[in-house]
This record gives structure tokens, C-alpha cells and sequence, in this order.
């Protein structure tokens, strides 16, 4: 349980930051590599900036829930 829950954590946080670094910050960020400029030339918040936010608020939801169970498995002494 805890080398699946670690093996979660992992995988959400490599996510994480590849989601954060993909949002548009006053600077432009890494979003405009991949069009990001255009679509926020246009005005507005596009589908894909609303999608990479909903993807992000996920996988940063699924990444707090696997530190609190490792944190509770480890409380209890669950090791292996």
C-alpha cells in the first residue's frame, strides 16, 4: 500500500510541476510555446487556459490526498 501510494505521489508531483510551468504567468511561461500566446491575444480566458486549470486543481487534489494517506500509513505503522 504505501510503495503504491508513494509510486502516486511520485507520478502527481512530476505532473504538478510540469502543469505549473505550463500556466501563463504575467511574463507569458511556458504556455506560449505551445500557442498559449495566441489564444490570450484574442481576449479572454480560452478552453484550453480553463482546462489546464481544472487538470492542474486535479492532480493537485489526487497529490494532497496521497501525502495524507502515506502520512496516516506511516502514523500507523504500516510499513511495507
Amino acid at each position: 500500500m504505501i510503495i503504491g501510494t508513494s509510486i502516486v505521489l511520485i507520478i502527481t508531483s512530476s505532473l504538478m510541476v510540469l502543469l505549473v510551468l505550463l500556466h501563463k504567468g504575467k511574463g507569458g511561461g511556458l504556455s506560449d510555446l505551445f500557442g498559449g500566446g495566441i489564444s490570450s491575444s484574442l481576449g479572454g480566458s480560452s478552453v484550453v487556459e480553463r482546462n489546464l486549470d481544472r487538470l492542474t486543481i486535479g492532480t493537485g487534489v489526487i497529490w494532497f490526498v496521497s501525502i495524507i494517506a502515506l502520512g496516516l500509513l506511516f502514523a500507523h505503522g504500516h510499513h511495507g
